[in-house]
């Protein structure tokens, strides 16, 4: 009926019926009692899990299945501001969650693995279920946010439970570290022997935290890189393995190769190289395509580069060889690990009926790693700034969700375009940055006077 995250209960029913209402292939629906409020079932549709599950024998026998049947569907922004279906198949994606879990995580018989993930995306997916599971690992599952009912809840679990391996996002260690050390100093964490981060590049300065704090200096973490399209971990210390670099993902899985070029194509070799990151050959579990529409799968992941998977991120390779992860090279911004296309964003904010036009761009977060900026062009002569903030995050909220609000807003006359009508995005990052001091070439705007309108907007002046 719904979820519990924090204080709150989430209505996931009413979301349910809601989206149900568009479209005609769902027949069945069914409820499980949980937070215990009351639901609209619809005669016919909904049924009670309870019931559906009484009579029914505990004996199932697994179903065989071809090695490259579809797996499942997972859904993943992109700069389009389409979400794409990424396909996964049985046997691929089973055999490289096994192979990277054990490897990564140095996993042993008897070890307590944690990954504080949602189940729902990619991560949960991949090293809360399936690694872990066909490694024979006890797992556990957390519902609930880091810092509910207190910020020593992750420290608490891992003491009750003598987890060994703990693997988290840098948006929940940047949340707890606000709260200093008094929230650790009661918990002895001596259990843990792998600490891991996901999601995101984790910065110097949350490393450094985790690791001495949580890790208390003696456990490896493995900042590991990978995507929903690689279905599992490709760049990644292996735990007591590779010696650990602060804020580097550092080297490839054994069998994964990947690639920096340059914006022609062309591959950098050596040390001291920044470019874009491909990956040369494929691997078990890759994308097998995007649901319903295989040429997007081919345009957005091997046609930029050719032979080669594009993985849309930029990286450095330093003196040692160590890769570290720059972030995307596209317009997708990624809150708390969770990448979203600026499109997708925009697409929403100018569903208000009073909104002529907008656009969104990351800026610097000190939790999440990037917030959303909104600019936002209106035609509304009697609602103030803050009614319009207030109706552009409920829109924002109802059509994508409360991960996409934008947290500041610009309501500006324009936004700084080219004369051939295509917003000059390095403009507004910059302010939305509040770094106004060298906004670069403006000569080729149509419109270089809005420049001073946004940054007066922004408070810049």
């Amino acid at each position: 009926m719904g979820n519990f995250r924090g204080s709150k209960q989430i209505p996931v029913k009413a979301v349910v019926d809601e989206a149900l209402e568009k479209t005609t292939t769902i027949e069945k629906v069914i409820v499980l009692k949980r937070t215990g409020e009351s639901v609209d079932m619809k005669t016919g549709r909904d049924i009670w899990w309870s019931d559906s599950i009484a009579g029914q024998s505990s004996d199932n026998e697994a179903e065989e299945m071809d090695a490259e049947d579809m797996l499942f569907i997972l859904y993943t922004s992109g700069s389009t501001g389409q979400p794409k279906g990424v396909v996964h198949s049985i046997a691929g994606y089973m055999v490289y969650t096994y192979y990277s879990f054990i490897n990564v995580f140095q996993h042993e018989e008897s070890d307590v693995y944690w990954c504080t993930a949602d189940v729902g995306w990619i991560t949960g997916h991949s090293y809360i279920v399936y690694g872990p599971l066909l490694a024979g690992a006890t797992t556990l599952m957390f519902e609930g946010v880091p810092t509910y009912p207190n910020p020593g809840r992750f420290w608490e679990i891992i003491d009750k439970y003598k987890v060994n391996q703990f693997y988290t996002a840098p948006t929940a260690i940047r949340a707890l570290q606000v709260f200093g050390l008094e929230p650790i100093e009661k918990y002895n964490l001596d259990s843990l022997k792998v600490i891991g981060s996901v999601g995101e590049p984790i910065n110097e300065e949350a490393w450094h935290w985790y690791h001495e704090n949580i890790g208390k200096g003696r456990c490896p973490l493995v900042d590991t890189w990978w995507q929903t399209e690689t279905g599992g971990i490709m760049i990644s210390p292996l735990a007591g393995i590779t010696p650990n670099k602060p804020a580097h993902a550092s080297l490839p899985l054994p069998g994964v190769q990947p690639v920096i070029v340059d914006a022609e194509g062309n591959e950098l070799l050596g040390n001291n190289v920044e470019g874009n990151l491909c990956i040369r050959f494929p691997w078990p579990s890759i994308i097998r395509t995007t649901y319903g529409d295989h040429n997007r799968c081919k345009e957005t992941y091997f046609s930029t580069y050719k032979g080669m998977y594009f993985t849309g991120d930029g990286v450095k390779r330093d003196h040692d060889g160590y890769l570290r992860i720059l972030g995307r090279v596209d317009d997708v911004i990624n809150v708390s690990g969770h990448r979203m296309g600026t499109a997708e964003v925009e697409n929403a904010i100018n569903e208000h009926p009073e909104v002529v036009e907008s656009a969104v761009v990351g800026f610097p977060h000190p939790i999440k790693g990037q917030g959303i900026y909104a600019y936002a062009i209106c035609n509304s002569s009697t609602k103030s700034n803050a009614e319009m903030e207030s109706e552009i995050k409920a829109m924002v909220r109802k059509i994508i969700g409360p991960i996409a609000k934008p947290e500041q807003y610009n309501f500006s006359p324009g936004l700084p375009k080219t004369r051939s009508g295509k917003i000059m995005r390095r403009i507004l990052r910059k302010v939305a940055s509040k770094d106004v001091s060298s906004l670069g070439d403006t000569s080729t705007l149509l419109n270089p006077e809005i420049v001073q309108e946004i940054i007066k907007g922004a408070g810049l002046e």
